[in-house]
């Protein structure tokens, strides 16, 4: 991956996961899509993730600018969250992305499931060949019939 992609790609911490609580400070507790509760006072917060999707849920068919807007999340995060698949456009949607491979509209990823499947392919046979490279390594050994590999003399 070359730098330009890795200064592009978010980490895990970019999602503003609520860690204490803002009522109490106590720790947040997570319950699932996006959703944090304080174990003392169970108060109620929301990571990136969570607010983008009750603000979709509510407003079907709402831009990455008017969710920007409303919830604070910035849009880099949220075309992030779409390629990652955690988040998906709508088929109203005057919004869309392109497959990264042939250009072709999809709603969610990086590729077309076109794409998607030659991109695998490549990537399992690369591993094959990677296997083959390392067959003199132990892997492959034709001779594995319980014998000793080594005798000593007598």
């Amino acid at each position: 991956m070359g730098m330009s992609k890795e200064r592009d790609m978010l980490s895990y911490d970019d999602y503003h996961i609520p860690k204490v609580c803002t009522n109490c400070g106590g720790v947040m507790i997570f319950k699932g899509v996006g959703e944090y509760q304080c174990e003392d006072c169970k108060a109620v917060d929301y990571d990136d993730y969570g607010k983008a999707r009750l603000y979709i849920e509510s407003h079907r068919g709402a831009t990455a600018s008017e969710i920007e807007e409303a919830t604070g999340v910035k849009q880099r995060t949220i075309r992030h969250m779409l390629k990652e698949g955690r988040l998906e456009v709508t088929q109203d949607s005057k919004m869309f992305l392109r497959c990264e491979v042939c250009g072709k509209s999809i709603r969610f990823g990086r590729f077309c499931p076109e794409c998607e499947i030659n991109y695998h392919r490549h990537l399992e046979e690369k591993q094959r060949q990677k296997n083959i490279k390392m067959q003199g390594f132990g892997l492959g050994m034709e001779e594995s019939s319980g014998e000793k590999r080594f005798k000593r003399d007598r």
